[in-house]
């Protein structure tokens, strides 16, 4: 993760994952000049006039002010409501082709690791066999999106095509 930014427990590396990046751009929640914005999804129904810094994801107050979410709670059910606050809340989301949904395992959300091709998800036989036929068809406009758990660090996948 970039030095400076805050903390994320369900995203540790927002930066490496396309979700957050270096800009000269004010966040439109707390009006400040950060060096970072983010840049993925945020689903409201207020206009909204720029992006955020990641600081006011990390603190909420993005989510609240604007009455938004990051991510969809889809495929959330099996994790506490402070959980579900955390990631679709207080958590960066990322890029997708379909709309992007949060894995968990262990009775927790998992940690994104990004978007990967086969080669990176060969290296993670659990996450691999979770995509089946799929997985031979990465690349161009497939892809799959890497997951860890955050209580036994097994790693999960989730296939995103155009």
């Amino acid at each position: 993760m970039s030095a400076g930014l805050p903390h994320f427990r369900y995203h540790p590396d927002p930066v490496a994952t396309g979700s957050v990046r270096a800009s000269a751009d004010r966040c439109v929640c707390c009006e400040r000049h950060r060096g970072w914005i983010y840049t993925a999804t945020f689903y409201t129904e207020h206009d909204m006039d720029g992006p955020f810094c990641p600081w006011c994801i990390a603190d909420g107050s993005a989510a609240e002010r604007f009455e938004g979410d990051f991510t969809d709670c889809y495929g959330l059910d099996d994790v506490s409501m402070d959980v579900v606050h955390e990631v679709t809340r207080r958590t960066p989301g990322f890029h997708g082709w379909q709309q992007p949904h949060w894995l968990t395992h262990c009775g927790d959300a998992a940690a994104l690791v990004g978007e990967v091709g086969h080669a990176e998800l060969a290296r993670h036989p659990e996450a691999l066999a979770q995509l089946g036929d799929f997985a031979t068809h990465l690349g161009g406009d497939a892809a799959a999106v890497l997951f860890r758990c955050t209580v036994c660090g097994s790693h999960l996948a989730c296939a995103d095509a155009s």
